[in-house]
């Protein structure tokens, strides 16, 4: 059942989005420091003009974005459960969440061609370069760098909800459901009524967690685990508006404890001025293009890496035609020149 704790983000964004609302309030007023004279991301970058006639559309419009791409990782002993790649466009406002299956198949040198253990989920407590190792791997599969990680315990998700007072949401039918195989027997049940109503901490893990009922007269997601990721995203974008709303230094000490990450306390106050302005509706979540698929004795998820460029090109405005061609004029050109 871990696994469907892919809801981890939510903490995140409350960390990042609101806890920095919060920081920045603290700050502004109990600190000397001026949250306005620090600045994230605009590093010199005059000694590289010569070297942009090489590069392409996508590279230069890489290098000239104002985006942030953070790894979110929810960790399940020494395996990432969880994977999501957020990307945060700080001209634009608008906010991009990847998830990355944990059956996404990677392949290491070393291990067997088709072993569990290359599958993406291993990176992380197999490689002696632990979060580092998976943001490579993350990079090489998606094509987008990765600025920075925050990974997440699972208890975070009740400590950020409570402390925004709760979520409102609307459930879309009696979620039932009784484990047989938790330890002790029986231990977590899901047992969250339908309607309108202020969800918290506890409520949150079942509501989240569920996917199916295994006990007769009450319903399951008709579409499985397609529901319930619906129902994950419209909790999260309630959260996030209603986090938005809230300058709550409490908020930080009630999700730092579950959090770690290389962002610092200069990042995150740089990040609170580009916040400002961010809706919900300039959030958009996605799953990494690909699909299933028997290799060996294992269930593996194959990327496709043509519709993750289409991906990567739509999310940094560049058009993949027009590169396209362009490239192919250039390869004319050289063809004429070496007849």
């Amino acid at each position: 059942m871990k696994q469907f704790f892919k809801i981890f983000i939510f903490s995140f964004i409350i960390f990042s989005l609101v806890a920095t609302t919060g920081i920045y309030t603290y700050t502004k007023y109990l600190s000397p420091i001026d949250p306005d004279d620090i600045i994230i991301g605009e590093e010199d970058n005059s000694e590289d003009d010569d070297d942009d006639s090489a590069q392409t559309p996508l590279e230069k419009a890489m290098k000239d974005s104002k985006r942030i791409n953070v790894l979110l990782v929810g960790l399940e002993g020494p395996r990432s459960d969880t994977i999501m790649l957020a990307s945060y466009d700080r001209k634009t406002k608008e906010a991009n969440i990847i998830s990355i299956p944990r059956d996404t198949y990677y392949y290491r040198e070393g291990y067997e061609k088709y072993s569990d253990v290359q599958k993406i989920n291993a990176v992380y407590g197999m490689e002696k370069e632990g979060i580092q190792a998976l943001m490579k791997a993350v990079e090489e599969l998606t094509g987008i760098p990765v600025d920075n990680y925050v990974t997440i315990e699972y208890d975070g998700l009740k400590a950020a909800v409570n402390a925004v007072g709760g979520v409102e949401f609307e459930v879309p039918f009696h979620m039932r459901y009784i484990d047989p195989y938790d330890n002790p027997p029986h231990g977590f049940v899901i047992n969250v009524p339908a309607g309108k109503q202020l969800i918290k901490g506890d409520k949150a893990l079942e509501l989240l967690r569920f996917r199916k009922s295994n006990i007769d007269g009450y319903r399951s997601y008709p579409n499985g685990d397609l529901g319930r990721v619906q129902t994950q995203q419209q909790f999260i974008k309630a959260a996030v508006k209603k986090s938005l709303s809230l300058k709550l230094p409490s908020v930080i000490s009630a999700v730092y404890p579950h959090v770690k990450t290389d962002l610092t306390l200069s990042d995150m106050l740089g990040l609170t001025k580009d916040v400002i302005g961010f809706s919900t509706e300039n959030l958009e979540t996605i799953t990494l293009p690909g699909t299933d698929r028997m290799l060996g004795k294992y269930s593996f998820y194959l990327a496709d890496g043509e519709k993750i460029t289409e991906l990567v090109y739509d999310m940094y405005n560049v058009n993949l035609t027009a590169n396209s061609e362009d490239a192919s004029n250039e390869d004319d050109s050289v063809a004429h020149a070496n007849e």
